[in-house]
């Protein structure tokens, strides 16, 4: 098979099971020294090995690439990653509304992203970094938010639309963590709690209604904040009083996000009943960091049509011109 396919399939795999971005990060830019190679070098194994960016590993999937075999470490990841899982739902989800790139704590750059969304089929994808308050993950200041807006729109193309957008953090007292002219500007806003997760019921209901209340924000993302599973370890979901959010999300049309990631699992099942019982409209999203991270959506697809939610009320199932007319 072709090496830099190879590699790009690795990477991909790596990325859908979560494991070190590190890794994944290595066969990526082995691919990418792969393809800037010039012709007559891309056989030669000598300087194929000496090429900057090119490891053990990475050489060896190269090599028996060259050699007409499917390498033996994408075997292996072929039979240990969970394939993506068939669902009708899944079939009708048409784009993504949350997704990160290396402009905040994502792994690539937004036309690597791009590509990989093409290639799923997707008519939209939001691109929503993080905030200024989540240094952490380098949380984008209204300066390079600016920046960003343009190069996000640049991109679309080749049935794919590119969205601008924001995942802005929720403050304590329910304020958004950016400029309210420059959130104006976006397709997509996401806001989501990422401190304070413990706060207390009420003061955290006052908060996330706050902020659900506020006409520029879409979708109210990773609605717990909860951790099930991975490396990260668990954490406890943040306590409020999920109907009265849930009353304010379907007030003011705000979506409910089903977070697709499988150590999230975000909404619970129980607040998932609540959120359909309140009318809202949901949201199933990627969370992705990473290209391989987009075909997630299945997980979240698995969950929604378990638990009965009307392919009708999640708007990632509508076409661009009902989700631009919803969003803005």
């Amino acid at each position: 098979m072709d090496p830099q396919e190879a590699l790009l399939e690795i990477a991909r795999l790596l990325e859908r099971e979560r494991a070190s971005r590190y890794r994944a990060k290595a066969f990526r830019a082995a691919a990418a020294t792969y393809e800037a190679l010039p012709d007559d070098a891309r056989q030669d194994l000598g300087r194929i090995q000496q090429a900057k960016g090119i490891g053990a590993s990475t050489f060896e999937v190269i090599r028996q690439a060259l050699a007409g075999e499917t390498p033996s470490y994408l075997v292996e990841l072929r039979r240990e990653v969970e394939p993506e899982i068939v669902s009708e739902l899944r079939s009708r989800l048409r784009g993504d509304l949350h997704a990160h790139t290396e402009w905040s704590d994502g792994t690539t750059p937004i036309a690597a992203m791009a590509d990989a969304a093409r290639a799923l089929g997707h008519e939209y994808l939001a691109i929503t970094d993080h905030s200024p308050r989540l240094r952490v993950a380098r949380g984008l200041t209204a300066e390079r938010l600016r920046t960003q807006i343009p190069e996000v729109r640049a991109l679309s193309g080749d049935g794919l639309t590119l969205l601008a957008g924001i995942e802005v953090d929720i403050l304590e007292d329910g304020r958004l963590d950016q400029e309210d002219a420059l959130l104006g500007e976006l397709d997509v806003v996401v806001a989501s709690v990422h401190s304070k997760l413990a706060m207390e019921p009420g003061p955290m209901t006052r908060r996330m209604i706050a902020a659900v209340s506020d006409p520029r924000v879409s979708v109210l993302g990773h609605v717990t904040g909860r951790l099930v599973q991975g490396e990260r370890g668990t954490r406890p979901p943040s306590r409020f009083d999920a109907r009265a959010v849930f009353e304010a999300c379907a007030e003011h049309g705000v979506a409910v996000e089903i977070n697709s990631r499988p150590e999230r699992q975000d909404p619970p099942d129980e607040l998932i009943a609540i959120a359909l019982e309140a009318g809202c409209l949901f949201s199933i999203d990627s969370d992705a960091h990473a290209p391989g991270q987009l075909s997630l959506l299945d997980h979240g697809a698995q969950r929604a049509e378990r638990a009965g939610v009307p392919a009708e009320r999640i708007v990632t199932t509508w076409g661009l011109e009902r989700l631009r007319r919803w969003a803005g």
